[in-house]
């Protein structure tokens, strides 16, 4: 077999199992409808609102879909700690199509209003807090932990080719035919995946008893992902780039509209191009045995770095061109913390693990989102992607100095022999 062959073969190993690629197809399909969603719903709150409103608008959207998951995430995490996760995200899953297809009607009907979308957006972040850990902690359950950084970053790779997908589609659509079409494709692209959850094969399944219902749980969770110097670390790091160096939802609608003065197809080519290399950074991080420290905290670096560099861009082509290797430098922090956190974790911990990850990526949102979105409505949207690439470049430096001083990790470049993950293995497989 030829080196490409084998990298090949290396970078895409985890569909061999049949669940995990019921999974993985099925969502290829229904992110690139949410991408859809999340474009059209901005554009439709550009259009509400105007050039004068717009970036505070836009944060408050964002604030209000995540605040749930700052205010109930570790909840969300107990619940996917106790109840079957399948089962769970069939629910949470159907839930969201619902929601999809009232934002569907109510633009279809004409009777759009601002308030109507920043209540449909905090249903949405209900579900979203017990969609997310479950979702997050299926993973291993799915692939076992040998394969789970794998399978970690070929999910980021779905996520990032549907950002490539999504957006672009979108922006033909709303230029086409209008915002409402978006909508009713995100709605029917949920049916593929509650059907694959349907028809995966649970005693293939690396499942473990649920937890018992106890009193103290989530106190129980948040003590062990303090007390654990990799988790603690990680999560921090991810807590301060999410709430400021990720907030391109806010930031790039309103550069392509009133920077480079375009219209919602240059809206679709920023972040087609940011999702390009995101892909590229996925897939990256997929071809990787396991997670290391060199790669966790210089690839938030180098995202920062470019965060920086971009609102610099003279023109929008210039722009395109740098988002290519930040959505790159992005992902691959991403995928690397996220299969930091899962294998590090112990099996009966996992949920409130995850759920504390998507509670710092996607509960800081309502924090950051008003945040950028007020500096970018006051010093315009490069003031607001350039603060955010500094306050994060100050924590991955910081995450580098730490990291260094605790000596929590063997060697130069491993993170941890994740001796529990190994351990669940072989249980499993026995």
């Amino acid at each position: 077999m030829t080196r490409v062959g084998l990298a090949g073969r290396r970078t895409f190993h985890s569909l061999r199992v049949r669940n995990y690629r019921l999974f993985f197809f099925s969502q290829l399909i229904s992110l690139s409808g949410t991408w859809m969603q999340t474009t059209a719903q901005s554009w439709l709150v550009l259009e509400l609102t105007g050039q004068s409103g717009a970036g505070f608008a836009l944060g408050l959207m964002m604030a209000l879909q995540f605040l749930p998951m700052l205010l109930c995430g570790v909840w969300g995490g107990v619940v996917a700690d106790r109840f079957d996760k399948r089962k769970t995200l069939i629910w949470t899953q159907s839930s969201a199509a619902m929601l999809a297809v009232a934002l569907w009607l109510i633009v279809l009907a004409g009777v759009t209003q601002l308030w109507m979308i920043y209540v449909l957006a905090f249903c949405l972040g209900v579900v979203t807090v017990f969609d997310n850990p479950a979702r997050q902690a299926f993973v291993i359950e799915m692939v076992g932990a040998d394969d789970v950084s794998n399978a970690v970053g070929l999910n980021s790779a779905v996520f990032n080719g549907a950002r490539l997908v999504g957006p672009a589609i979108a922006g033909v659509l709303i230029h086409a035919i209008g915002i409402s079409p978006s909508f009713l494709v995100n709605a029917i692209s949920f049916i593929p995946v509650v059907a694959a959850l349907g028809a995966m094969r649970t005693r293939e399944l690396y499942q473990r008893t649920p937890l018992p219902r106890e009193k103290g749980q989530i106190r129980e969770g948040l003590r062990y992902a303090w007390r654990n110097p990799l988790l603690r670390s990680t999560l921090l790091l991810v807590t301060v780039v999410a709430t400021f160096g990720f907030n391109f939802i806010i930031v790039l609608p309103l550069l392509a509209k009133y920077v480079f003065h375009g219209g919602a197809g240059l809206y679709g080519t920023l972040f087609a191009a940011m999702a390009g290399g995101s892909l590229i950074g996925a897939l990256f991080a997929a071809g990787r045995a396991r997670p290391s420290r060199g790669v966790l905290v210089g690839s938030a670096a180098a995202f920062s770095a470019l965060a920086m560099l971009v609102p610099l861009a003279p023109n929008a082509i210039a722009a395109i061109v740098g988002l290519v290797p930040m959505g790159a430098f992005s992902m691959v922090f991403i995928a690397t913390a996220n299969s930091t956190l899962q294998l590090e974790s112990r099996h009966e911990m996992r949920g409130r693990v995850m759920a504390l990850y998507a509670l710092v990526f996607l509960g800081s949102t309502p924090i950051g989102g008003p945040i950028i979105g007020w500096i970018s409505q006051a010093w315009g949207a490069r003031a607001g992607l350039f603060v955010g690439g500094v306050l994060s470049l100050l924590a991955a430096v910081w995450a580098a100095w730490r990291l260094h001083q605790d000596r929590v990790l063997p060697g130069p470049d491993t993170l941890v022999s994740f001796p529990d993950a190994e351990l669940e293995l072989q249980e499993a497989t026995a």
